[in-house]
């Protein structure tokens, strides 16, 4: 079957700017992302296909031998060699992970965390990018701990041919270009310059047969989970590191890493500042008057605050101990109530009487505002 047409697949001309193919590719990216599509093999193979045409047309020398020898330059060894599933050319994942980045709650799920893998080693084995996994947890289990199972998409080494990028059954040979060396080197002038081998990508050998499964990268996209035991204490943007359970390295080069981003959602109650906890709790007028001890909810179970006579509205009291565990360290930090006076909206007959009753008893009838207002605002009733 004759492949398409790079420009037609990323729906650009052939005039387009290198700034607008790249934000034509992002948007394809983005939709027919597997992990957008999970399990739909025609959204994985678009995907493949427009990485493949951003891979030749963003680098202007293979984009120049496109424009003139069409797909024929990047076959049987003209132009630097054909697509591999993202082995030898672009990543399908950079331009996702460069368009979700930064990894605040609204951005993909996961993505590349520090930028991408370790270097390349002299036989071509590179270790995998590591990754970023946004965890939502509650107020409540932030204060216990809790463990949580995350399933997340990535490059896992390829089982059919387990991560050698070679088909079972057959070999790898040695590279005639750098003659398994890995790396070839040029003189310029009193300069000698070494560099990673094109044609073997500097492992020091080539795949005589691909792997039927991962196109000859060892690599292919796969369903991980993982168990991540989450410490009592944690805040927002804590991180905890998952080893090894990043992408799968290349040419036989060591897993990153994964790295989990906790997000304590807000709580219906309760608001953090550091190991403290603040709530509002509404009581009523008798008893900010005449006191009494009131049960008030905490997250480790009921706690019971006296309230002391003539509590004025706003006043807050201090719980010790009742509020989050000390992430690094032993000790809670505290509880704090703020009360509210609640004033009653409606009276009946025998509480108006009661109340006027009380009101002549304090002399509010004549002095309906407190005399210490009235001192400071003299001035202004002149």
């Amino acid at each position: 079957m004759s492949k398409k047409d790079y420009y037609e697949l990323l729906g650009v001309d052939r005039n387009v700017s290198e700034d607008a193919l790249k934000k034509a590719y992002r948007k394809l990216a983005v939709k027919y992302h597997p992990d957008k599509n999970p399990d739909d093999q025609t959204a994985e193979a678009k995907f493949k296909e427009i990485s493949e045409a951003y891979d030749i047309l963003k680098d202007p020398k293979k984009r120049a031998s496109y424009d003139q020898f069409g797909h024929a330059a990047f076959q049987n060894g003209m132009g630097g060699g054909s697509y591999q599933g993202g082995g030898g050319g672009v990543d399908p994942f950079d331009i996702f992970r460069e368009a979700f980045g930064g990894g605040g709650g609204g951005g993909g799920i996961f993505d590349d965390f520090f930028g991408g893998g370790g270097g390349r080693s002299a036989n071509g084995a590179q270790q995998g990018s590591d990754l970023r996994y946004d965890l939502e947890i509650s107020l409540e289990e932030a204060a216990t701990g809790t463990e949580k199972q995350i399933r997340y998409r990535r490059h896992c080494q390829c089982k059919n041919c387990q991560g050698s990028g070679a088909e079972p059954g057959t070999s790898k040979s040695t590279c005639s270009t750098c003659n398994g060396m890995g790396q070839i080197s040029s003189n310029r002038g009193f300069i000698s310059f070494r560099q990673a081998c094109p044609d073997c990508s500097g492992s020091g050998q080539k795949i005589d047969k691909p792997c039927s499964q991962c196109r000859g990268e060892g690599r292919t996209i796969d369903q991980s989970t993982v168990k991540v035991k989450i410490p009592a204490g944690v805040h927002t943007s804590s991180r905890l590191r998952s080893g090894g359970n990043g992408e799968a390295g290349i040419n036989g080069g060591p897993s990153g890493d994964l790295y989990i981003v906790v997000i304590v959602a807000e709580h219906e109650l309760f608001e953090r500042h550091e190991d403290d906890l603040f709530c509002e709790i509404p009581i009523k007028f008798s008893l900010a008057c005449l006191g009494g001890t009131i049960h008030v909810p905490t997250l480790f179970g009921k706690g019971n605050l006296k309230i002391v006579e003539g509590t004025q509205t706003g006043t807050v009291f201090r719980l010790r101990g009742q509020g989050m565990p000390h992430l690094r360290g032993s000790g809670q930090g505290d509880l704090l109530v703020r009360v509210q006076v609640e004033v009653p909206k409606k009276l009946t007959k025998d509480q108006r009487e009661k109340l006027e009753a009380f009101s002549e008893a304090c002399g509010d009838s004549s002095n309906p505002v407190p005399k210490s207002f009235v001192k400071k605002a003299k001035k202004f009733f002149k």
